[in-house]
């Protein structure tokens, strides 16, 4: 993908940068708010990430400038203003994500991911990962020749977690993303959820599939590669 980073902090912008490129992506970066417009009204980028709080204009005004433009290029909004409020600003200023500092690379580039894929209108249907595959269509789940019957709930939590296949998933982004909760309600409730879908996928077969990551979150990947 093509990204830009607006961002004045040169130090967190410099490891924005190297971090994107080195997984593949490529990032440009403008250090305030005019910079950053003038590059996303001129060039094609899959995402911007803007930081909130910028010199000469900030971020917010240059998402709304933009899509006053008809420019509807994704954009995730940085910021160290994480209230529900400024949340909410912030999505109402045009802005389709908004990811609150400091915050976990992983989960930066997993929302990263999500906005192009949808912005690109590429959602799969099938999800595989080692011999585990889920159908978002007919909802069927099945490990090898055997079907696994999932609740709703678990199957949402699947769908997820396979969606970012070999990637940390944090707790903030299943509470947001599957119980719609935008604050942690301090219960297990990932916990039991994800204890219940590792008891399904996972018992009776040789190679796990679903990992705890001590003090991240979780991941579901083939162990075998």
């Amino acid at each position: 993908m093509r990204l830009l980073i607006i961002e004045d902090d040169r130090d967190a912008a410099d490891y924005l940068v190297k971090a994107l490129r080195e997984v593949g992506h490529v990032a440009d970066h403008a250090a305030d708010g005019e910079e950053g417009l003038a590059l996303a009204s001129h060039e094609t980028y899959d995402v911007l990430i803007v930081d909130r709080m910028l010199p000469k204009r900030d971020g917010l005004s240059v998402i709304g400038a933009l899509r006053t433009k008809g420019v509807t290029v994704p954009a995730l909004i940085l910021s160290a203003l994480g209230a529900v409020d400024d949340r909410v600003k912030g999505l109402r200023a045009g802005g389709d994500d908004y990811l609150a500092k400091p915050y976990s690379f992983a989960e930066l580039l997993a929302r990263i991911e999500v906005l192009a894929r949808r912005h690109g209108g590429r959602e799969e249907t099938v999800y595989r990962v080692g011999d585990l595959e889920l159908d978002r269509l007919s909802h069927r789940v099945t490990r090898g020749k055997e079907e696994i019957v999932l609740q709703p709930r678990e199957f949402r939590l699947l769908e997820y977690l396979m969606k970012h296949a070999g990637q940390v998933v944090t707790r903030t982004m299943l509470l947001e993303n599957v119980w719609d909760y935008h604050f942690d309600p301090q219960t297990n409730v990932i916990d039991v959820h994800v204890s219940r879908l590792r008891s399904k996928i996972d018992k009776g077969f040789a190679q796990p599939l679903l990992h705890t990551v001590r003090g991240a979150g979780y991941m579901i990947r083939d162990g075998a590669r």
